[in-house]
C-alpha cells in the first residue's frame, strides 16, 4: 500500500472500495438486512485491523469513525443520498 507524500488515499483503496460496494449491492439482492450486512462487514474490517495493527492502532480507527458520526459526516451523506429503501426484515 502506497501513500501519496500530500496525504492522498492509497492507490488500491479505491478500487478496494468498489469491490465492497459490490458486495454490499449483492447482499442486498440476496435479501440480507442492512444491519445483518454491515455487522459482517464490520467484523471483517476489524478482523482484518487486528490482524495488522496492534490494538492501540485500532482504537484510534474507531475513534476517528466515531468522530465522523458525532460531527456530522454520516448525516450529511445520508441528506445528500436521499431516503433509505425499505429494509427486508
Amino acid at each position: 500500500m502506497q501513500f501519496d507524500p500530500e496525504g492522498a488515499a492509497p492507490q488500491d483503496l479505491s478500487h478496494a472500495g468498489s469491490i465492497v460496494d459490490k458486495a454490499i449491492e449483492y447482499m442486498m439482492e440476496q435479501g440480507i438486512a442492512p444491519v445483518s450486512a454491515a455487522s459482517a462487514l464490520l467484523g471483517g474490517a476489524l478482523g482484518m485491523l487486528s490482524r495488522s495493527m496492534d490494538d492501540r492502532s485500532v482504537a484510534q480507527v474507531l475513534r476517528s469513525a466515531l468522530a465522523s458520526v458525532e460531527s456530522g459526516e454520516l448525516a450529511e451523506m445520508r441528506a445528500q443520498q436521499g431516503p433509505a429503501p425499505t429494509a427486508n426484515l
